[in-house]
């Protein structure tokens, strides 16, 4: 007798979305086929999924203990969210070769379905980042009398929404700041920045209305300029590894000395980048927009202004948009300047990533040591590290001695054309 040979076997989800890619929320039930492809005749003794979702950091520090003496401290940690498994055919033992129990396929395809339920409790949306991640897969296992496992293991993606029409998000965004330039003994006037955005929560393909004045009162050229930042935080043995990103910019025109430039909604556009991650215990995913003034031969003047990304757009006018526009025009006065009113909801989070965008950013990702070498699925372009963005403008380390530096420099200071209003920022 012939033994078949297993030609394929196949992973796939019933999508609940009309793009048909799997993506799911906690609550949601997981369902799909195992597809098993066999020409000739098989006999096995089980087909079994085993499905899990993760948190995971991972980074390695050099120390050293001595003269001539160094070592490598590894920091890992993880958070489990489920670990599913079920048995699709066959038995739940597979430690033995007896002949007993033992079920013959014959060739041809043969679909096998599983479900299981996603718990119903807050999940990290997936992600991919320079020290950690956040995934979540199902896996299939062949088990056959005398032979070698198939395995193979698939990928889909939890996003945990962030509704960006809830009040905390809807709030505006602003701030003051000033500086004076020092060269030996003389003084130059100061240098003074406002800035305000309408609300702090926005969606992937938005663009920020940033409404700003910038005065230079100083003996030298500035530009103004603004950004947005991803700042990925991993946290392990108590220890915090951060990295910072920048993902979008602009540039304003150059202010020579006693000019004054202002921002009235100039626009910055949010490109396809992963929702904010805000409940995972060991990984957090932030943004925020820096407005600043470029000084030459000097530390920047800059304003952080805090964002989230989340990813169910703001509704379309409605009685939360109008309070919210209402707020932000008594608010921005102190500019003499006002929001205009959202002609049109922004886009959702689907809408911005195409399929297009996201088979062609596909890239091979790292995987930890207890990922299989099967493991081959690719996660979307929008849950990827920076697949769409430009390399950081700053290193790590660069960054820690800029931030350093200007807290030893600088402190918040209040506007001095506008004392009233700064007291209020």
């Amino acid at each position: 007798m012939v033994l078949g040979k297993v030609k394929s076997l196949i992973i796939s989800f019933d999508c609940l979305n009309d793009s048909n890619i799997p993506v799911y929320s906690s609550g949601d039930t997981v369902s799909g086929r195992v597809t098993l492809e066999v020409t000739g005749e098989i006999r096995v003794k089980s087909l079994k999924i085993h499905a899990r979702g993760h948190a995971k950091v991972r980074w390695t520090e050099s120390r050293n203990a001595g003269s001539n003496t160094a070592y490598t401290q590894n920091y890992t940690e993880e958070v489990e969210y489920f670990n599913h498994k079920d048995v699709l055919l066959g038995h739940e033992r597979d430690d033995d070769n007896s002949e007993e129990g033992l079920h013959t396929i014959h060739s041809g395809r043969h679909e096998y379905a599983f479900s299981f339920g996603l718990p119903r409790i807050p999940l990290a949306t997936s992600f991919e980042g320079r020290h950690g991640s956040v995934r979540y897969w199902v896996k299939a296992e062949l088990h056959r009398p005398w032979l070698l496992p198939v395995k193979l293991k698939k990928e889909f993606t939890v996003f945990e929404h962030i509704d960006i029409n809830t009040p905390s998000l809807l709030s505006p965004q602003a701030g003051t700041k000033e500086k004076t330039l020092c060269c030996w003994l003389c003084t130059s006037g100061p240098i003074s920045l406002s800035a305000k955005i309408e609300r702090k929560g926005y969606t992937p393909g938005e663009s920020i209305q940033i409404f700003a004045e910038i005065e230079n009162c100083s003996s030298r050229m500035v530009v103004p300029k603004a950004t947005i930042y991803q700042t990925q935080a991993f946290y392990a043995k108590g220890k915090m590894k951060e990295v910072k990103q920048l993902i979008a910019n602009l540039r304003g025109e150059s202010l020579s000395s006693g000019k004054t430039e202002t921002w009235n909604g100039k626009q910055l556009k949010i490109p396809p980048v992963s929702p904010s991650i805000l409940d995972c215990s060991i990984i957090r995913v932030e943004y925020s927009l820096m407005v600043y003034v470029d000084i030459p031969g000097a530390m920047d003047l800059f304003l952080n202004l805090p964002l989230v990304i989340g990813t169910i757009p703001l509704h379309p006018l409605g009685s939360r948009t109008s309070s919210v526009s209402s707020q932000g025009s008594v608010t921005m006065n102190w500019l003499g300047l006002t929001l205009p009113e959202r002609p049109e909801a922004p886009p959702s989070y689907e809408e911005v990533v195409t399929e297009e965008n996201r088979q062609s950013s596909l890239a091979p990702i790292a995987a930890f040591d207890d990922f299989e070498s099967a493991l081959q699925g690719p996660l979307f372009a929008y849950i990827q590290e920076f697949r769409f963005l430009p390399p950081p403008l700053y290193s790590e380390v660069a960054l820690k001695h800029y931030c350093a530096n200007e807290w030893a420099e600088g402190h918040f200071l209040c506007a001095r054309r506008f004392p009233e209003n700064s007291a209020k920022a």
